[in-house]
């Protein structure tokens, strides 16, 4: 019989393992949340004109920031997003679920070269790809000839396109190594019943990336819901991309232009809430589809 000692010299060596990733945790995510959420709770008092030594002094706030988030030009910077997330959610992996089909198709050629020349705009740093990017728009500069690329009415169209560059050789090697692991039995058994090609992409493969689709898609609704890279590049590059185009920019002006960090730790958390329920929301609409759950 194992004695009480051992038991309990087992029963931590888990907790052993897993105390580097908790206390780079606590370190990196659970400390910075916390002190966020403690700026966003406070303010500066200003006494007489400011001037001299404790004139200006950190008080509790309570939710005063928050009733001010909801200004005008955060939920302008949540509509353009949203329409933003759109056309980046839907290009993006419709492409990957097309790429990762096709490269695992019976007779596909090139395949190893195919996947790497997908995949390879992704390891592409994001703000070297958009300052690539934004060149190519430049009219002066773009052999695409004299096109607004930039202009007001494309410029949301403009940005989707870079990151549906990068993003899309991602979310296509995700999808394409499930679809690895399938034993190729499946396929050889819908062959014999006399399946094409297309018929066992429509009725077999998809419906086992299922899992896999949502996976990206929760992911890529985090990153596009925390757009910044791609507007804040360009825009040097023209006018038409303001300070406050997504609401990320609207924090990054609060805390380091303005100096307000205690609004911007608010309008963080926000963000933070809503991506949140965004994703979870949609996991909660999908779940039982895709996962069997009750």
């Amino acid at each position: 019989m194992r004695s009480p000692k051992k038991g309990a010299r087992a029963s931590a060596v888990p907790y052993l393992f897993l105390a580097p990733a908790m206390a780079l945790f606590a370190l990196f995510m659970a400390l910075p949340i916390g002190y966020t959420i403690y700026l966003s709770l406070r303010r500066t008092k200003v006494s007489g004109l400011g001037l001299g030594k404790g004139a200006r002094t950190e008080v509790f706030a309570g939710l005063a920031n928050y009733a001010a988030v909801g200004d005008g030009e955060l939920w302008a910077g949540w509509l353009r997003v949203l329409g933003y997330g759109a056309l980046v959610l839907v290009l993006m992996l419709g492409l990957a679920l097309v790429f990762a089909l096709m490269l695992d198709a019976a007779h596909v050629r090139l395949a190893r070269l195919t996947r790497i020349s997908i995949f390879l705009p992704y390891a592409v740093p994001g703000v070297a790809a958009t300052l690539m990017w934004g060149f190519l728009y430049l009219p002066s500069l773009s052999p695409f000839g004299e096109h607004p690329f930039l202009s007001a009415g494309l410029v949301t169209f403009s940005m989707a396109n870079v990151a549906v560059w990068g993003g899309t050789g991602f979310n296509m090697l995700v999808l394409y190594t499930n679809l690895r692991a399938v034993p190729r039995e499946y396929y050889e058994a819908a062959r014999i019943d006399g399946a094409s090609e297309l018929g066992i992409a429509l009725r077999v493969k998809i419906p086992i990336l299922v899992p896999s689709i949502i996976l990206t898609t929760v992911f890529s609704v985090i990153a596009t819901v925390q757009v910044f890279t791609e507007p804040t590049t360009l825009r040097p590059l023209t006018n038409t991309i303001s300070s406050t185009w997504s609401p990320l920019m609207k924090v990054y002006r609060d805390a380091f232009v303005t100096g307000d960090l205690y609004s911007a730790a608010a309008t963080s958390m926000v963000i933070a809430g809503i991506s949140l329920v965004l994703s979870f929301g949609f996991l909660r609409v999908v779940k039982n589809h895709a996962f069997g759950e009750g």
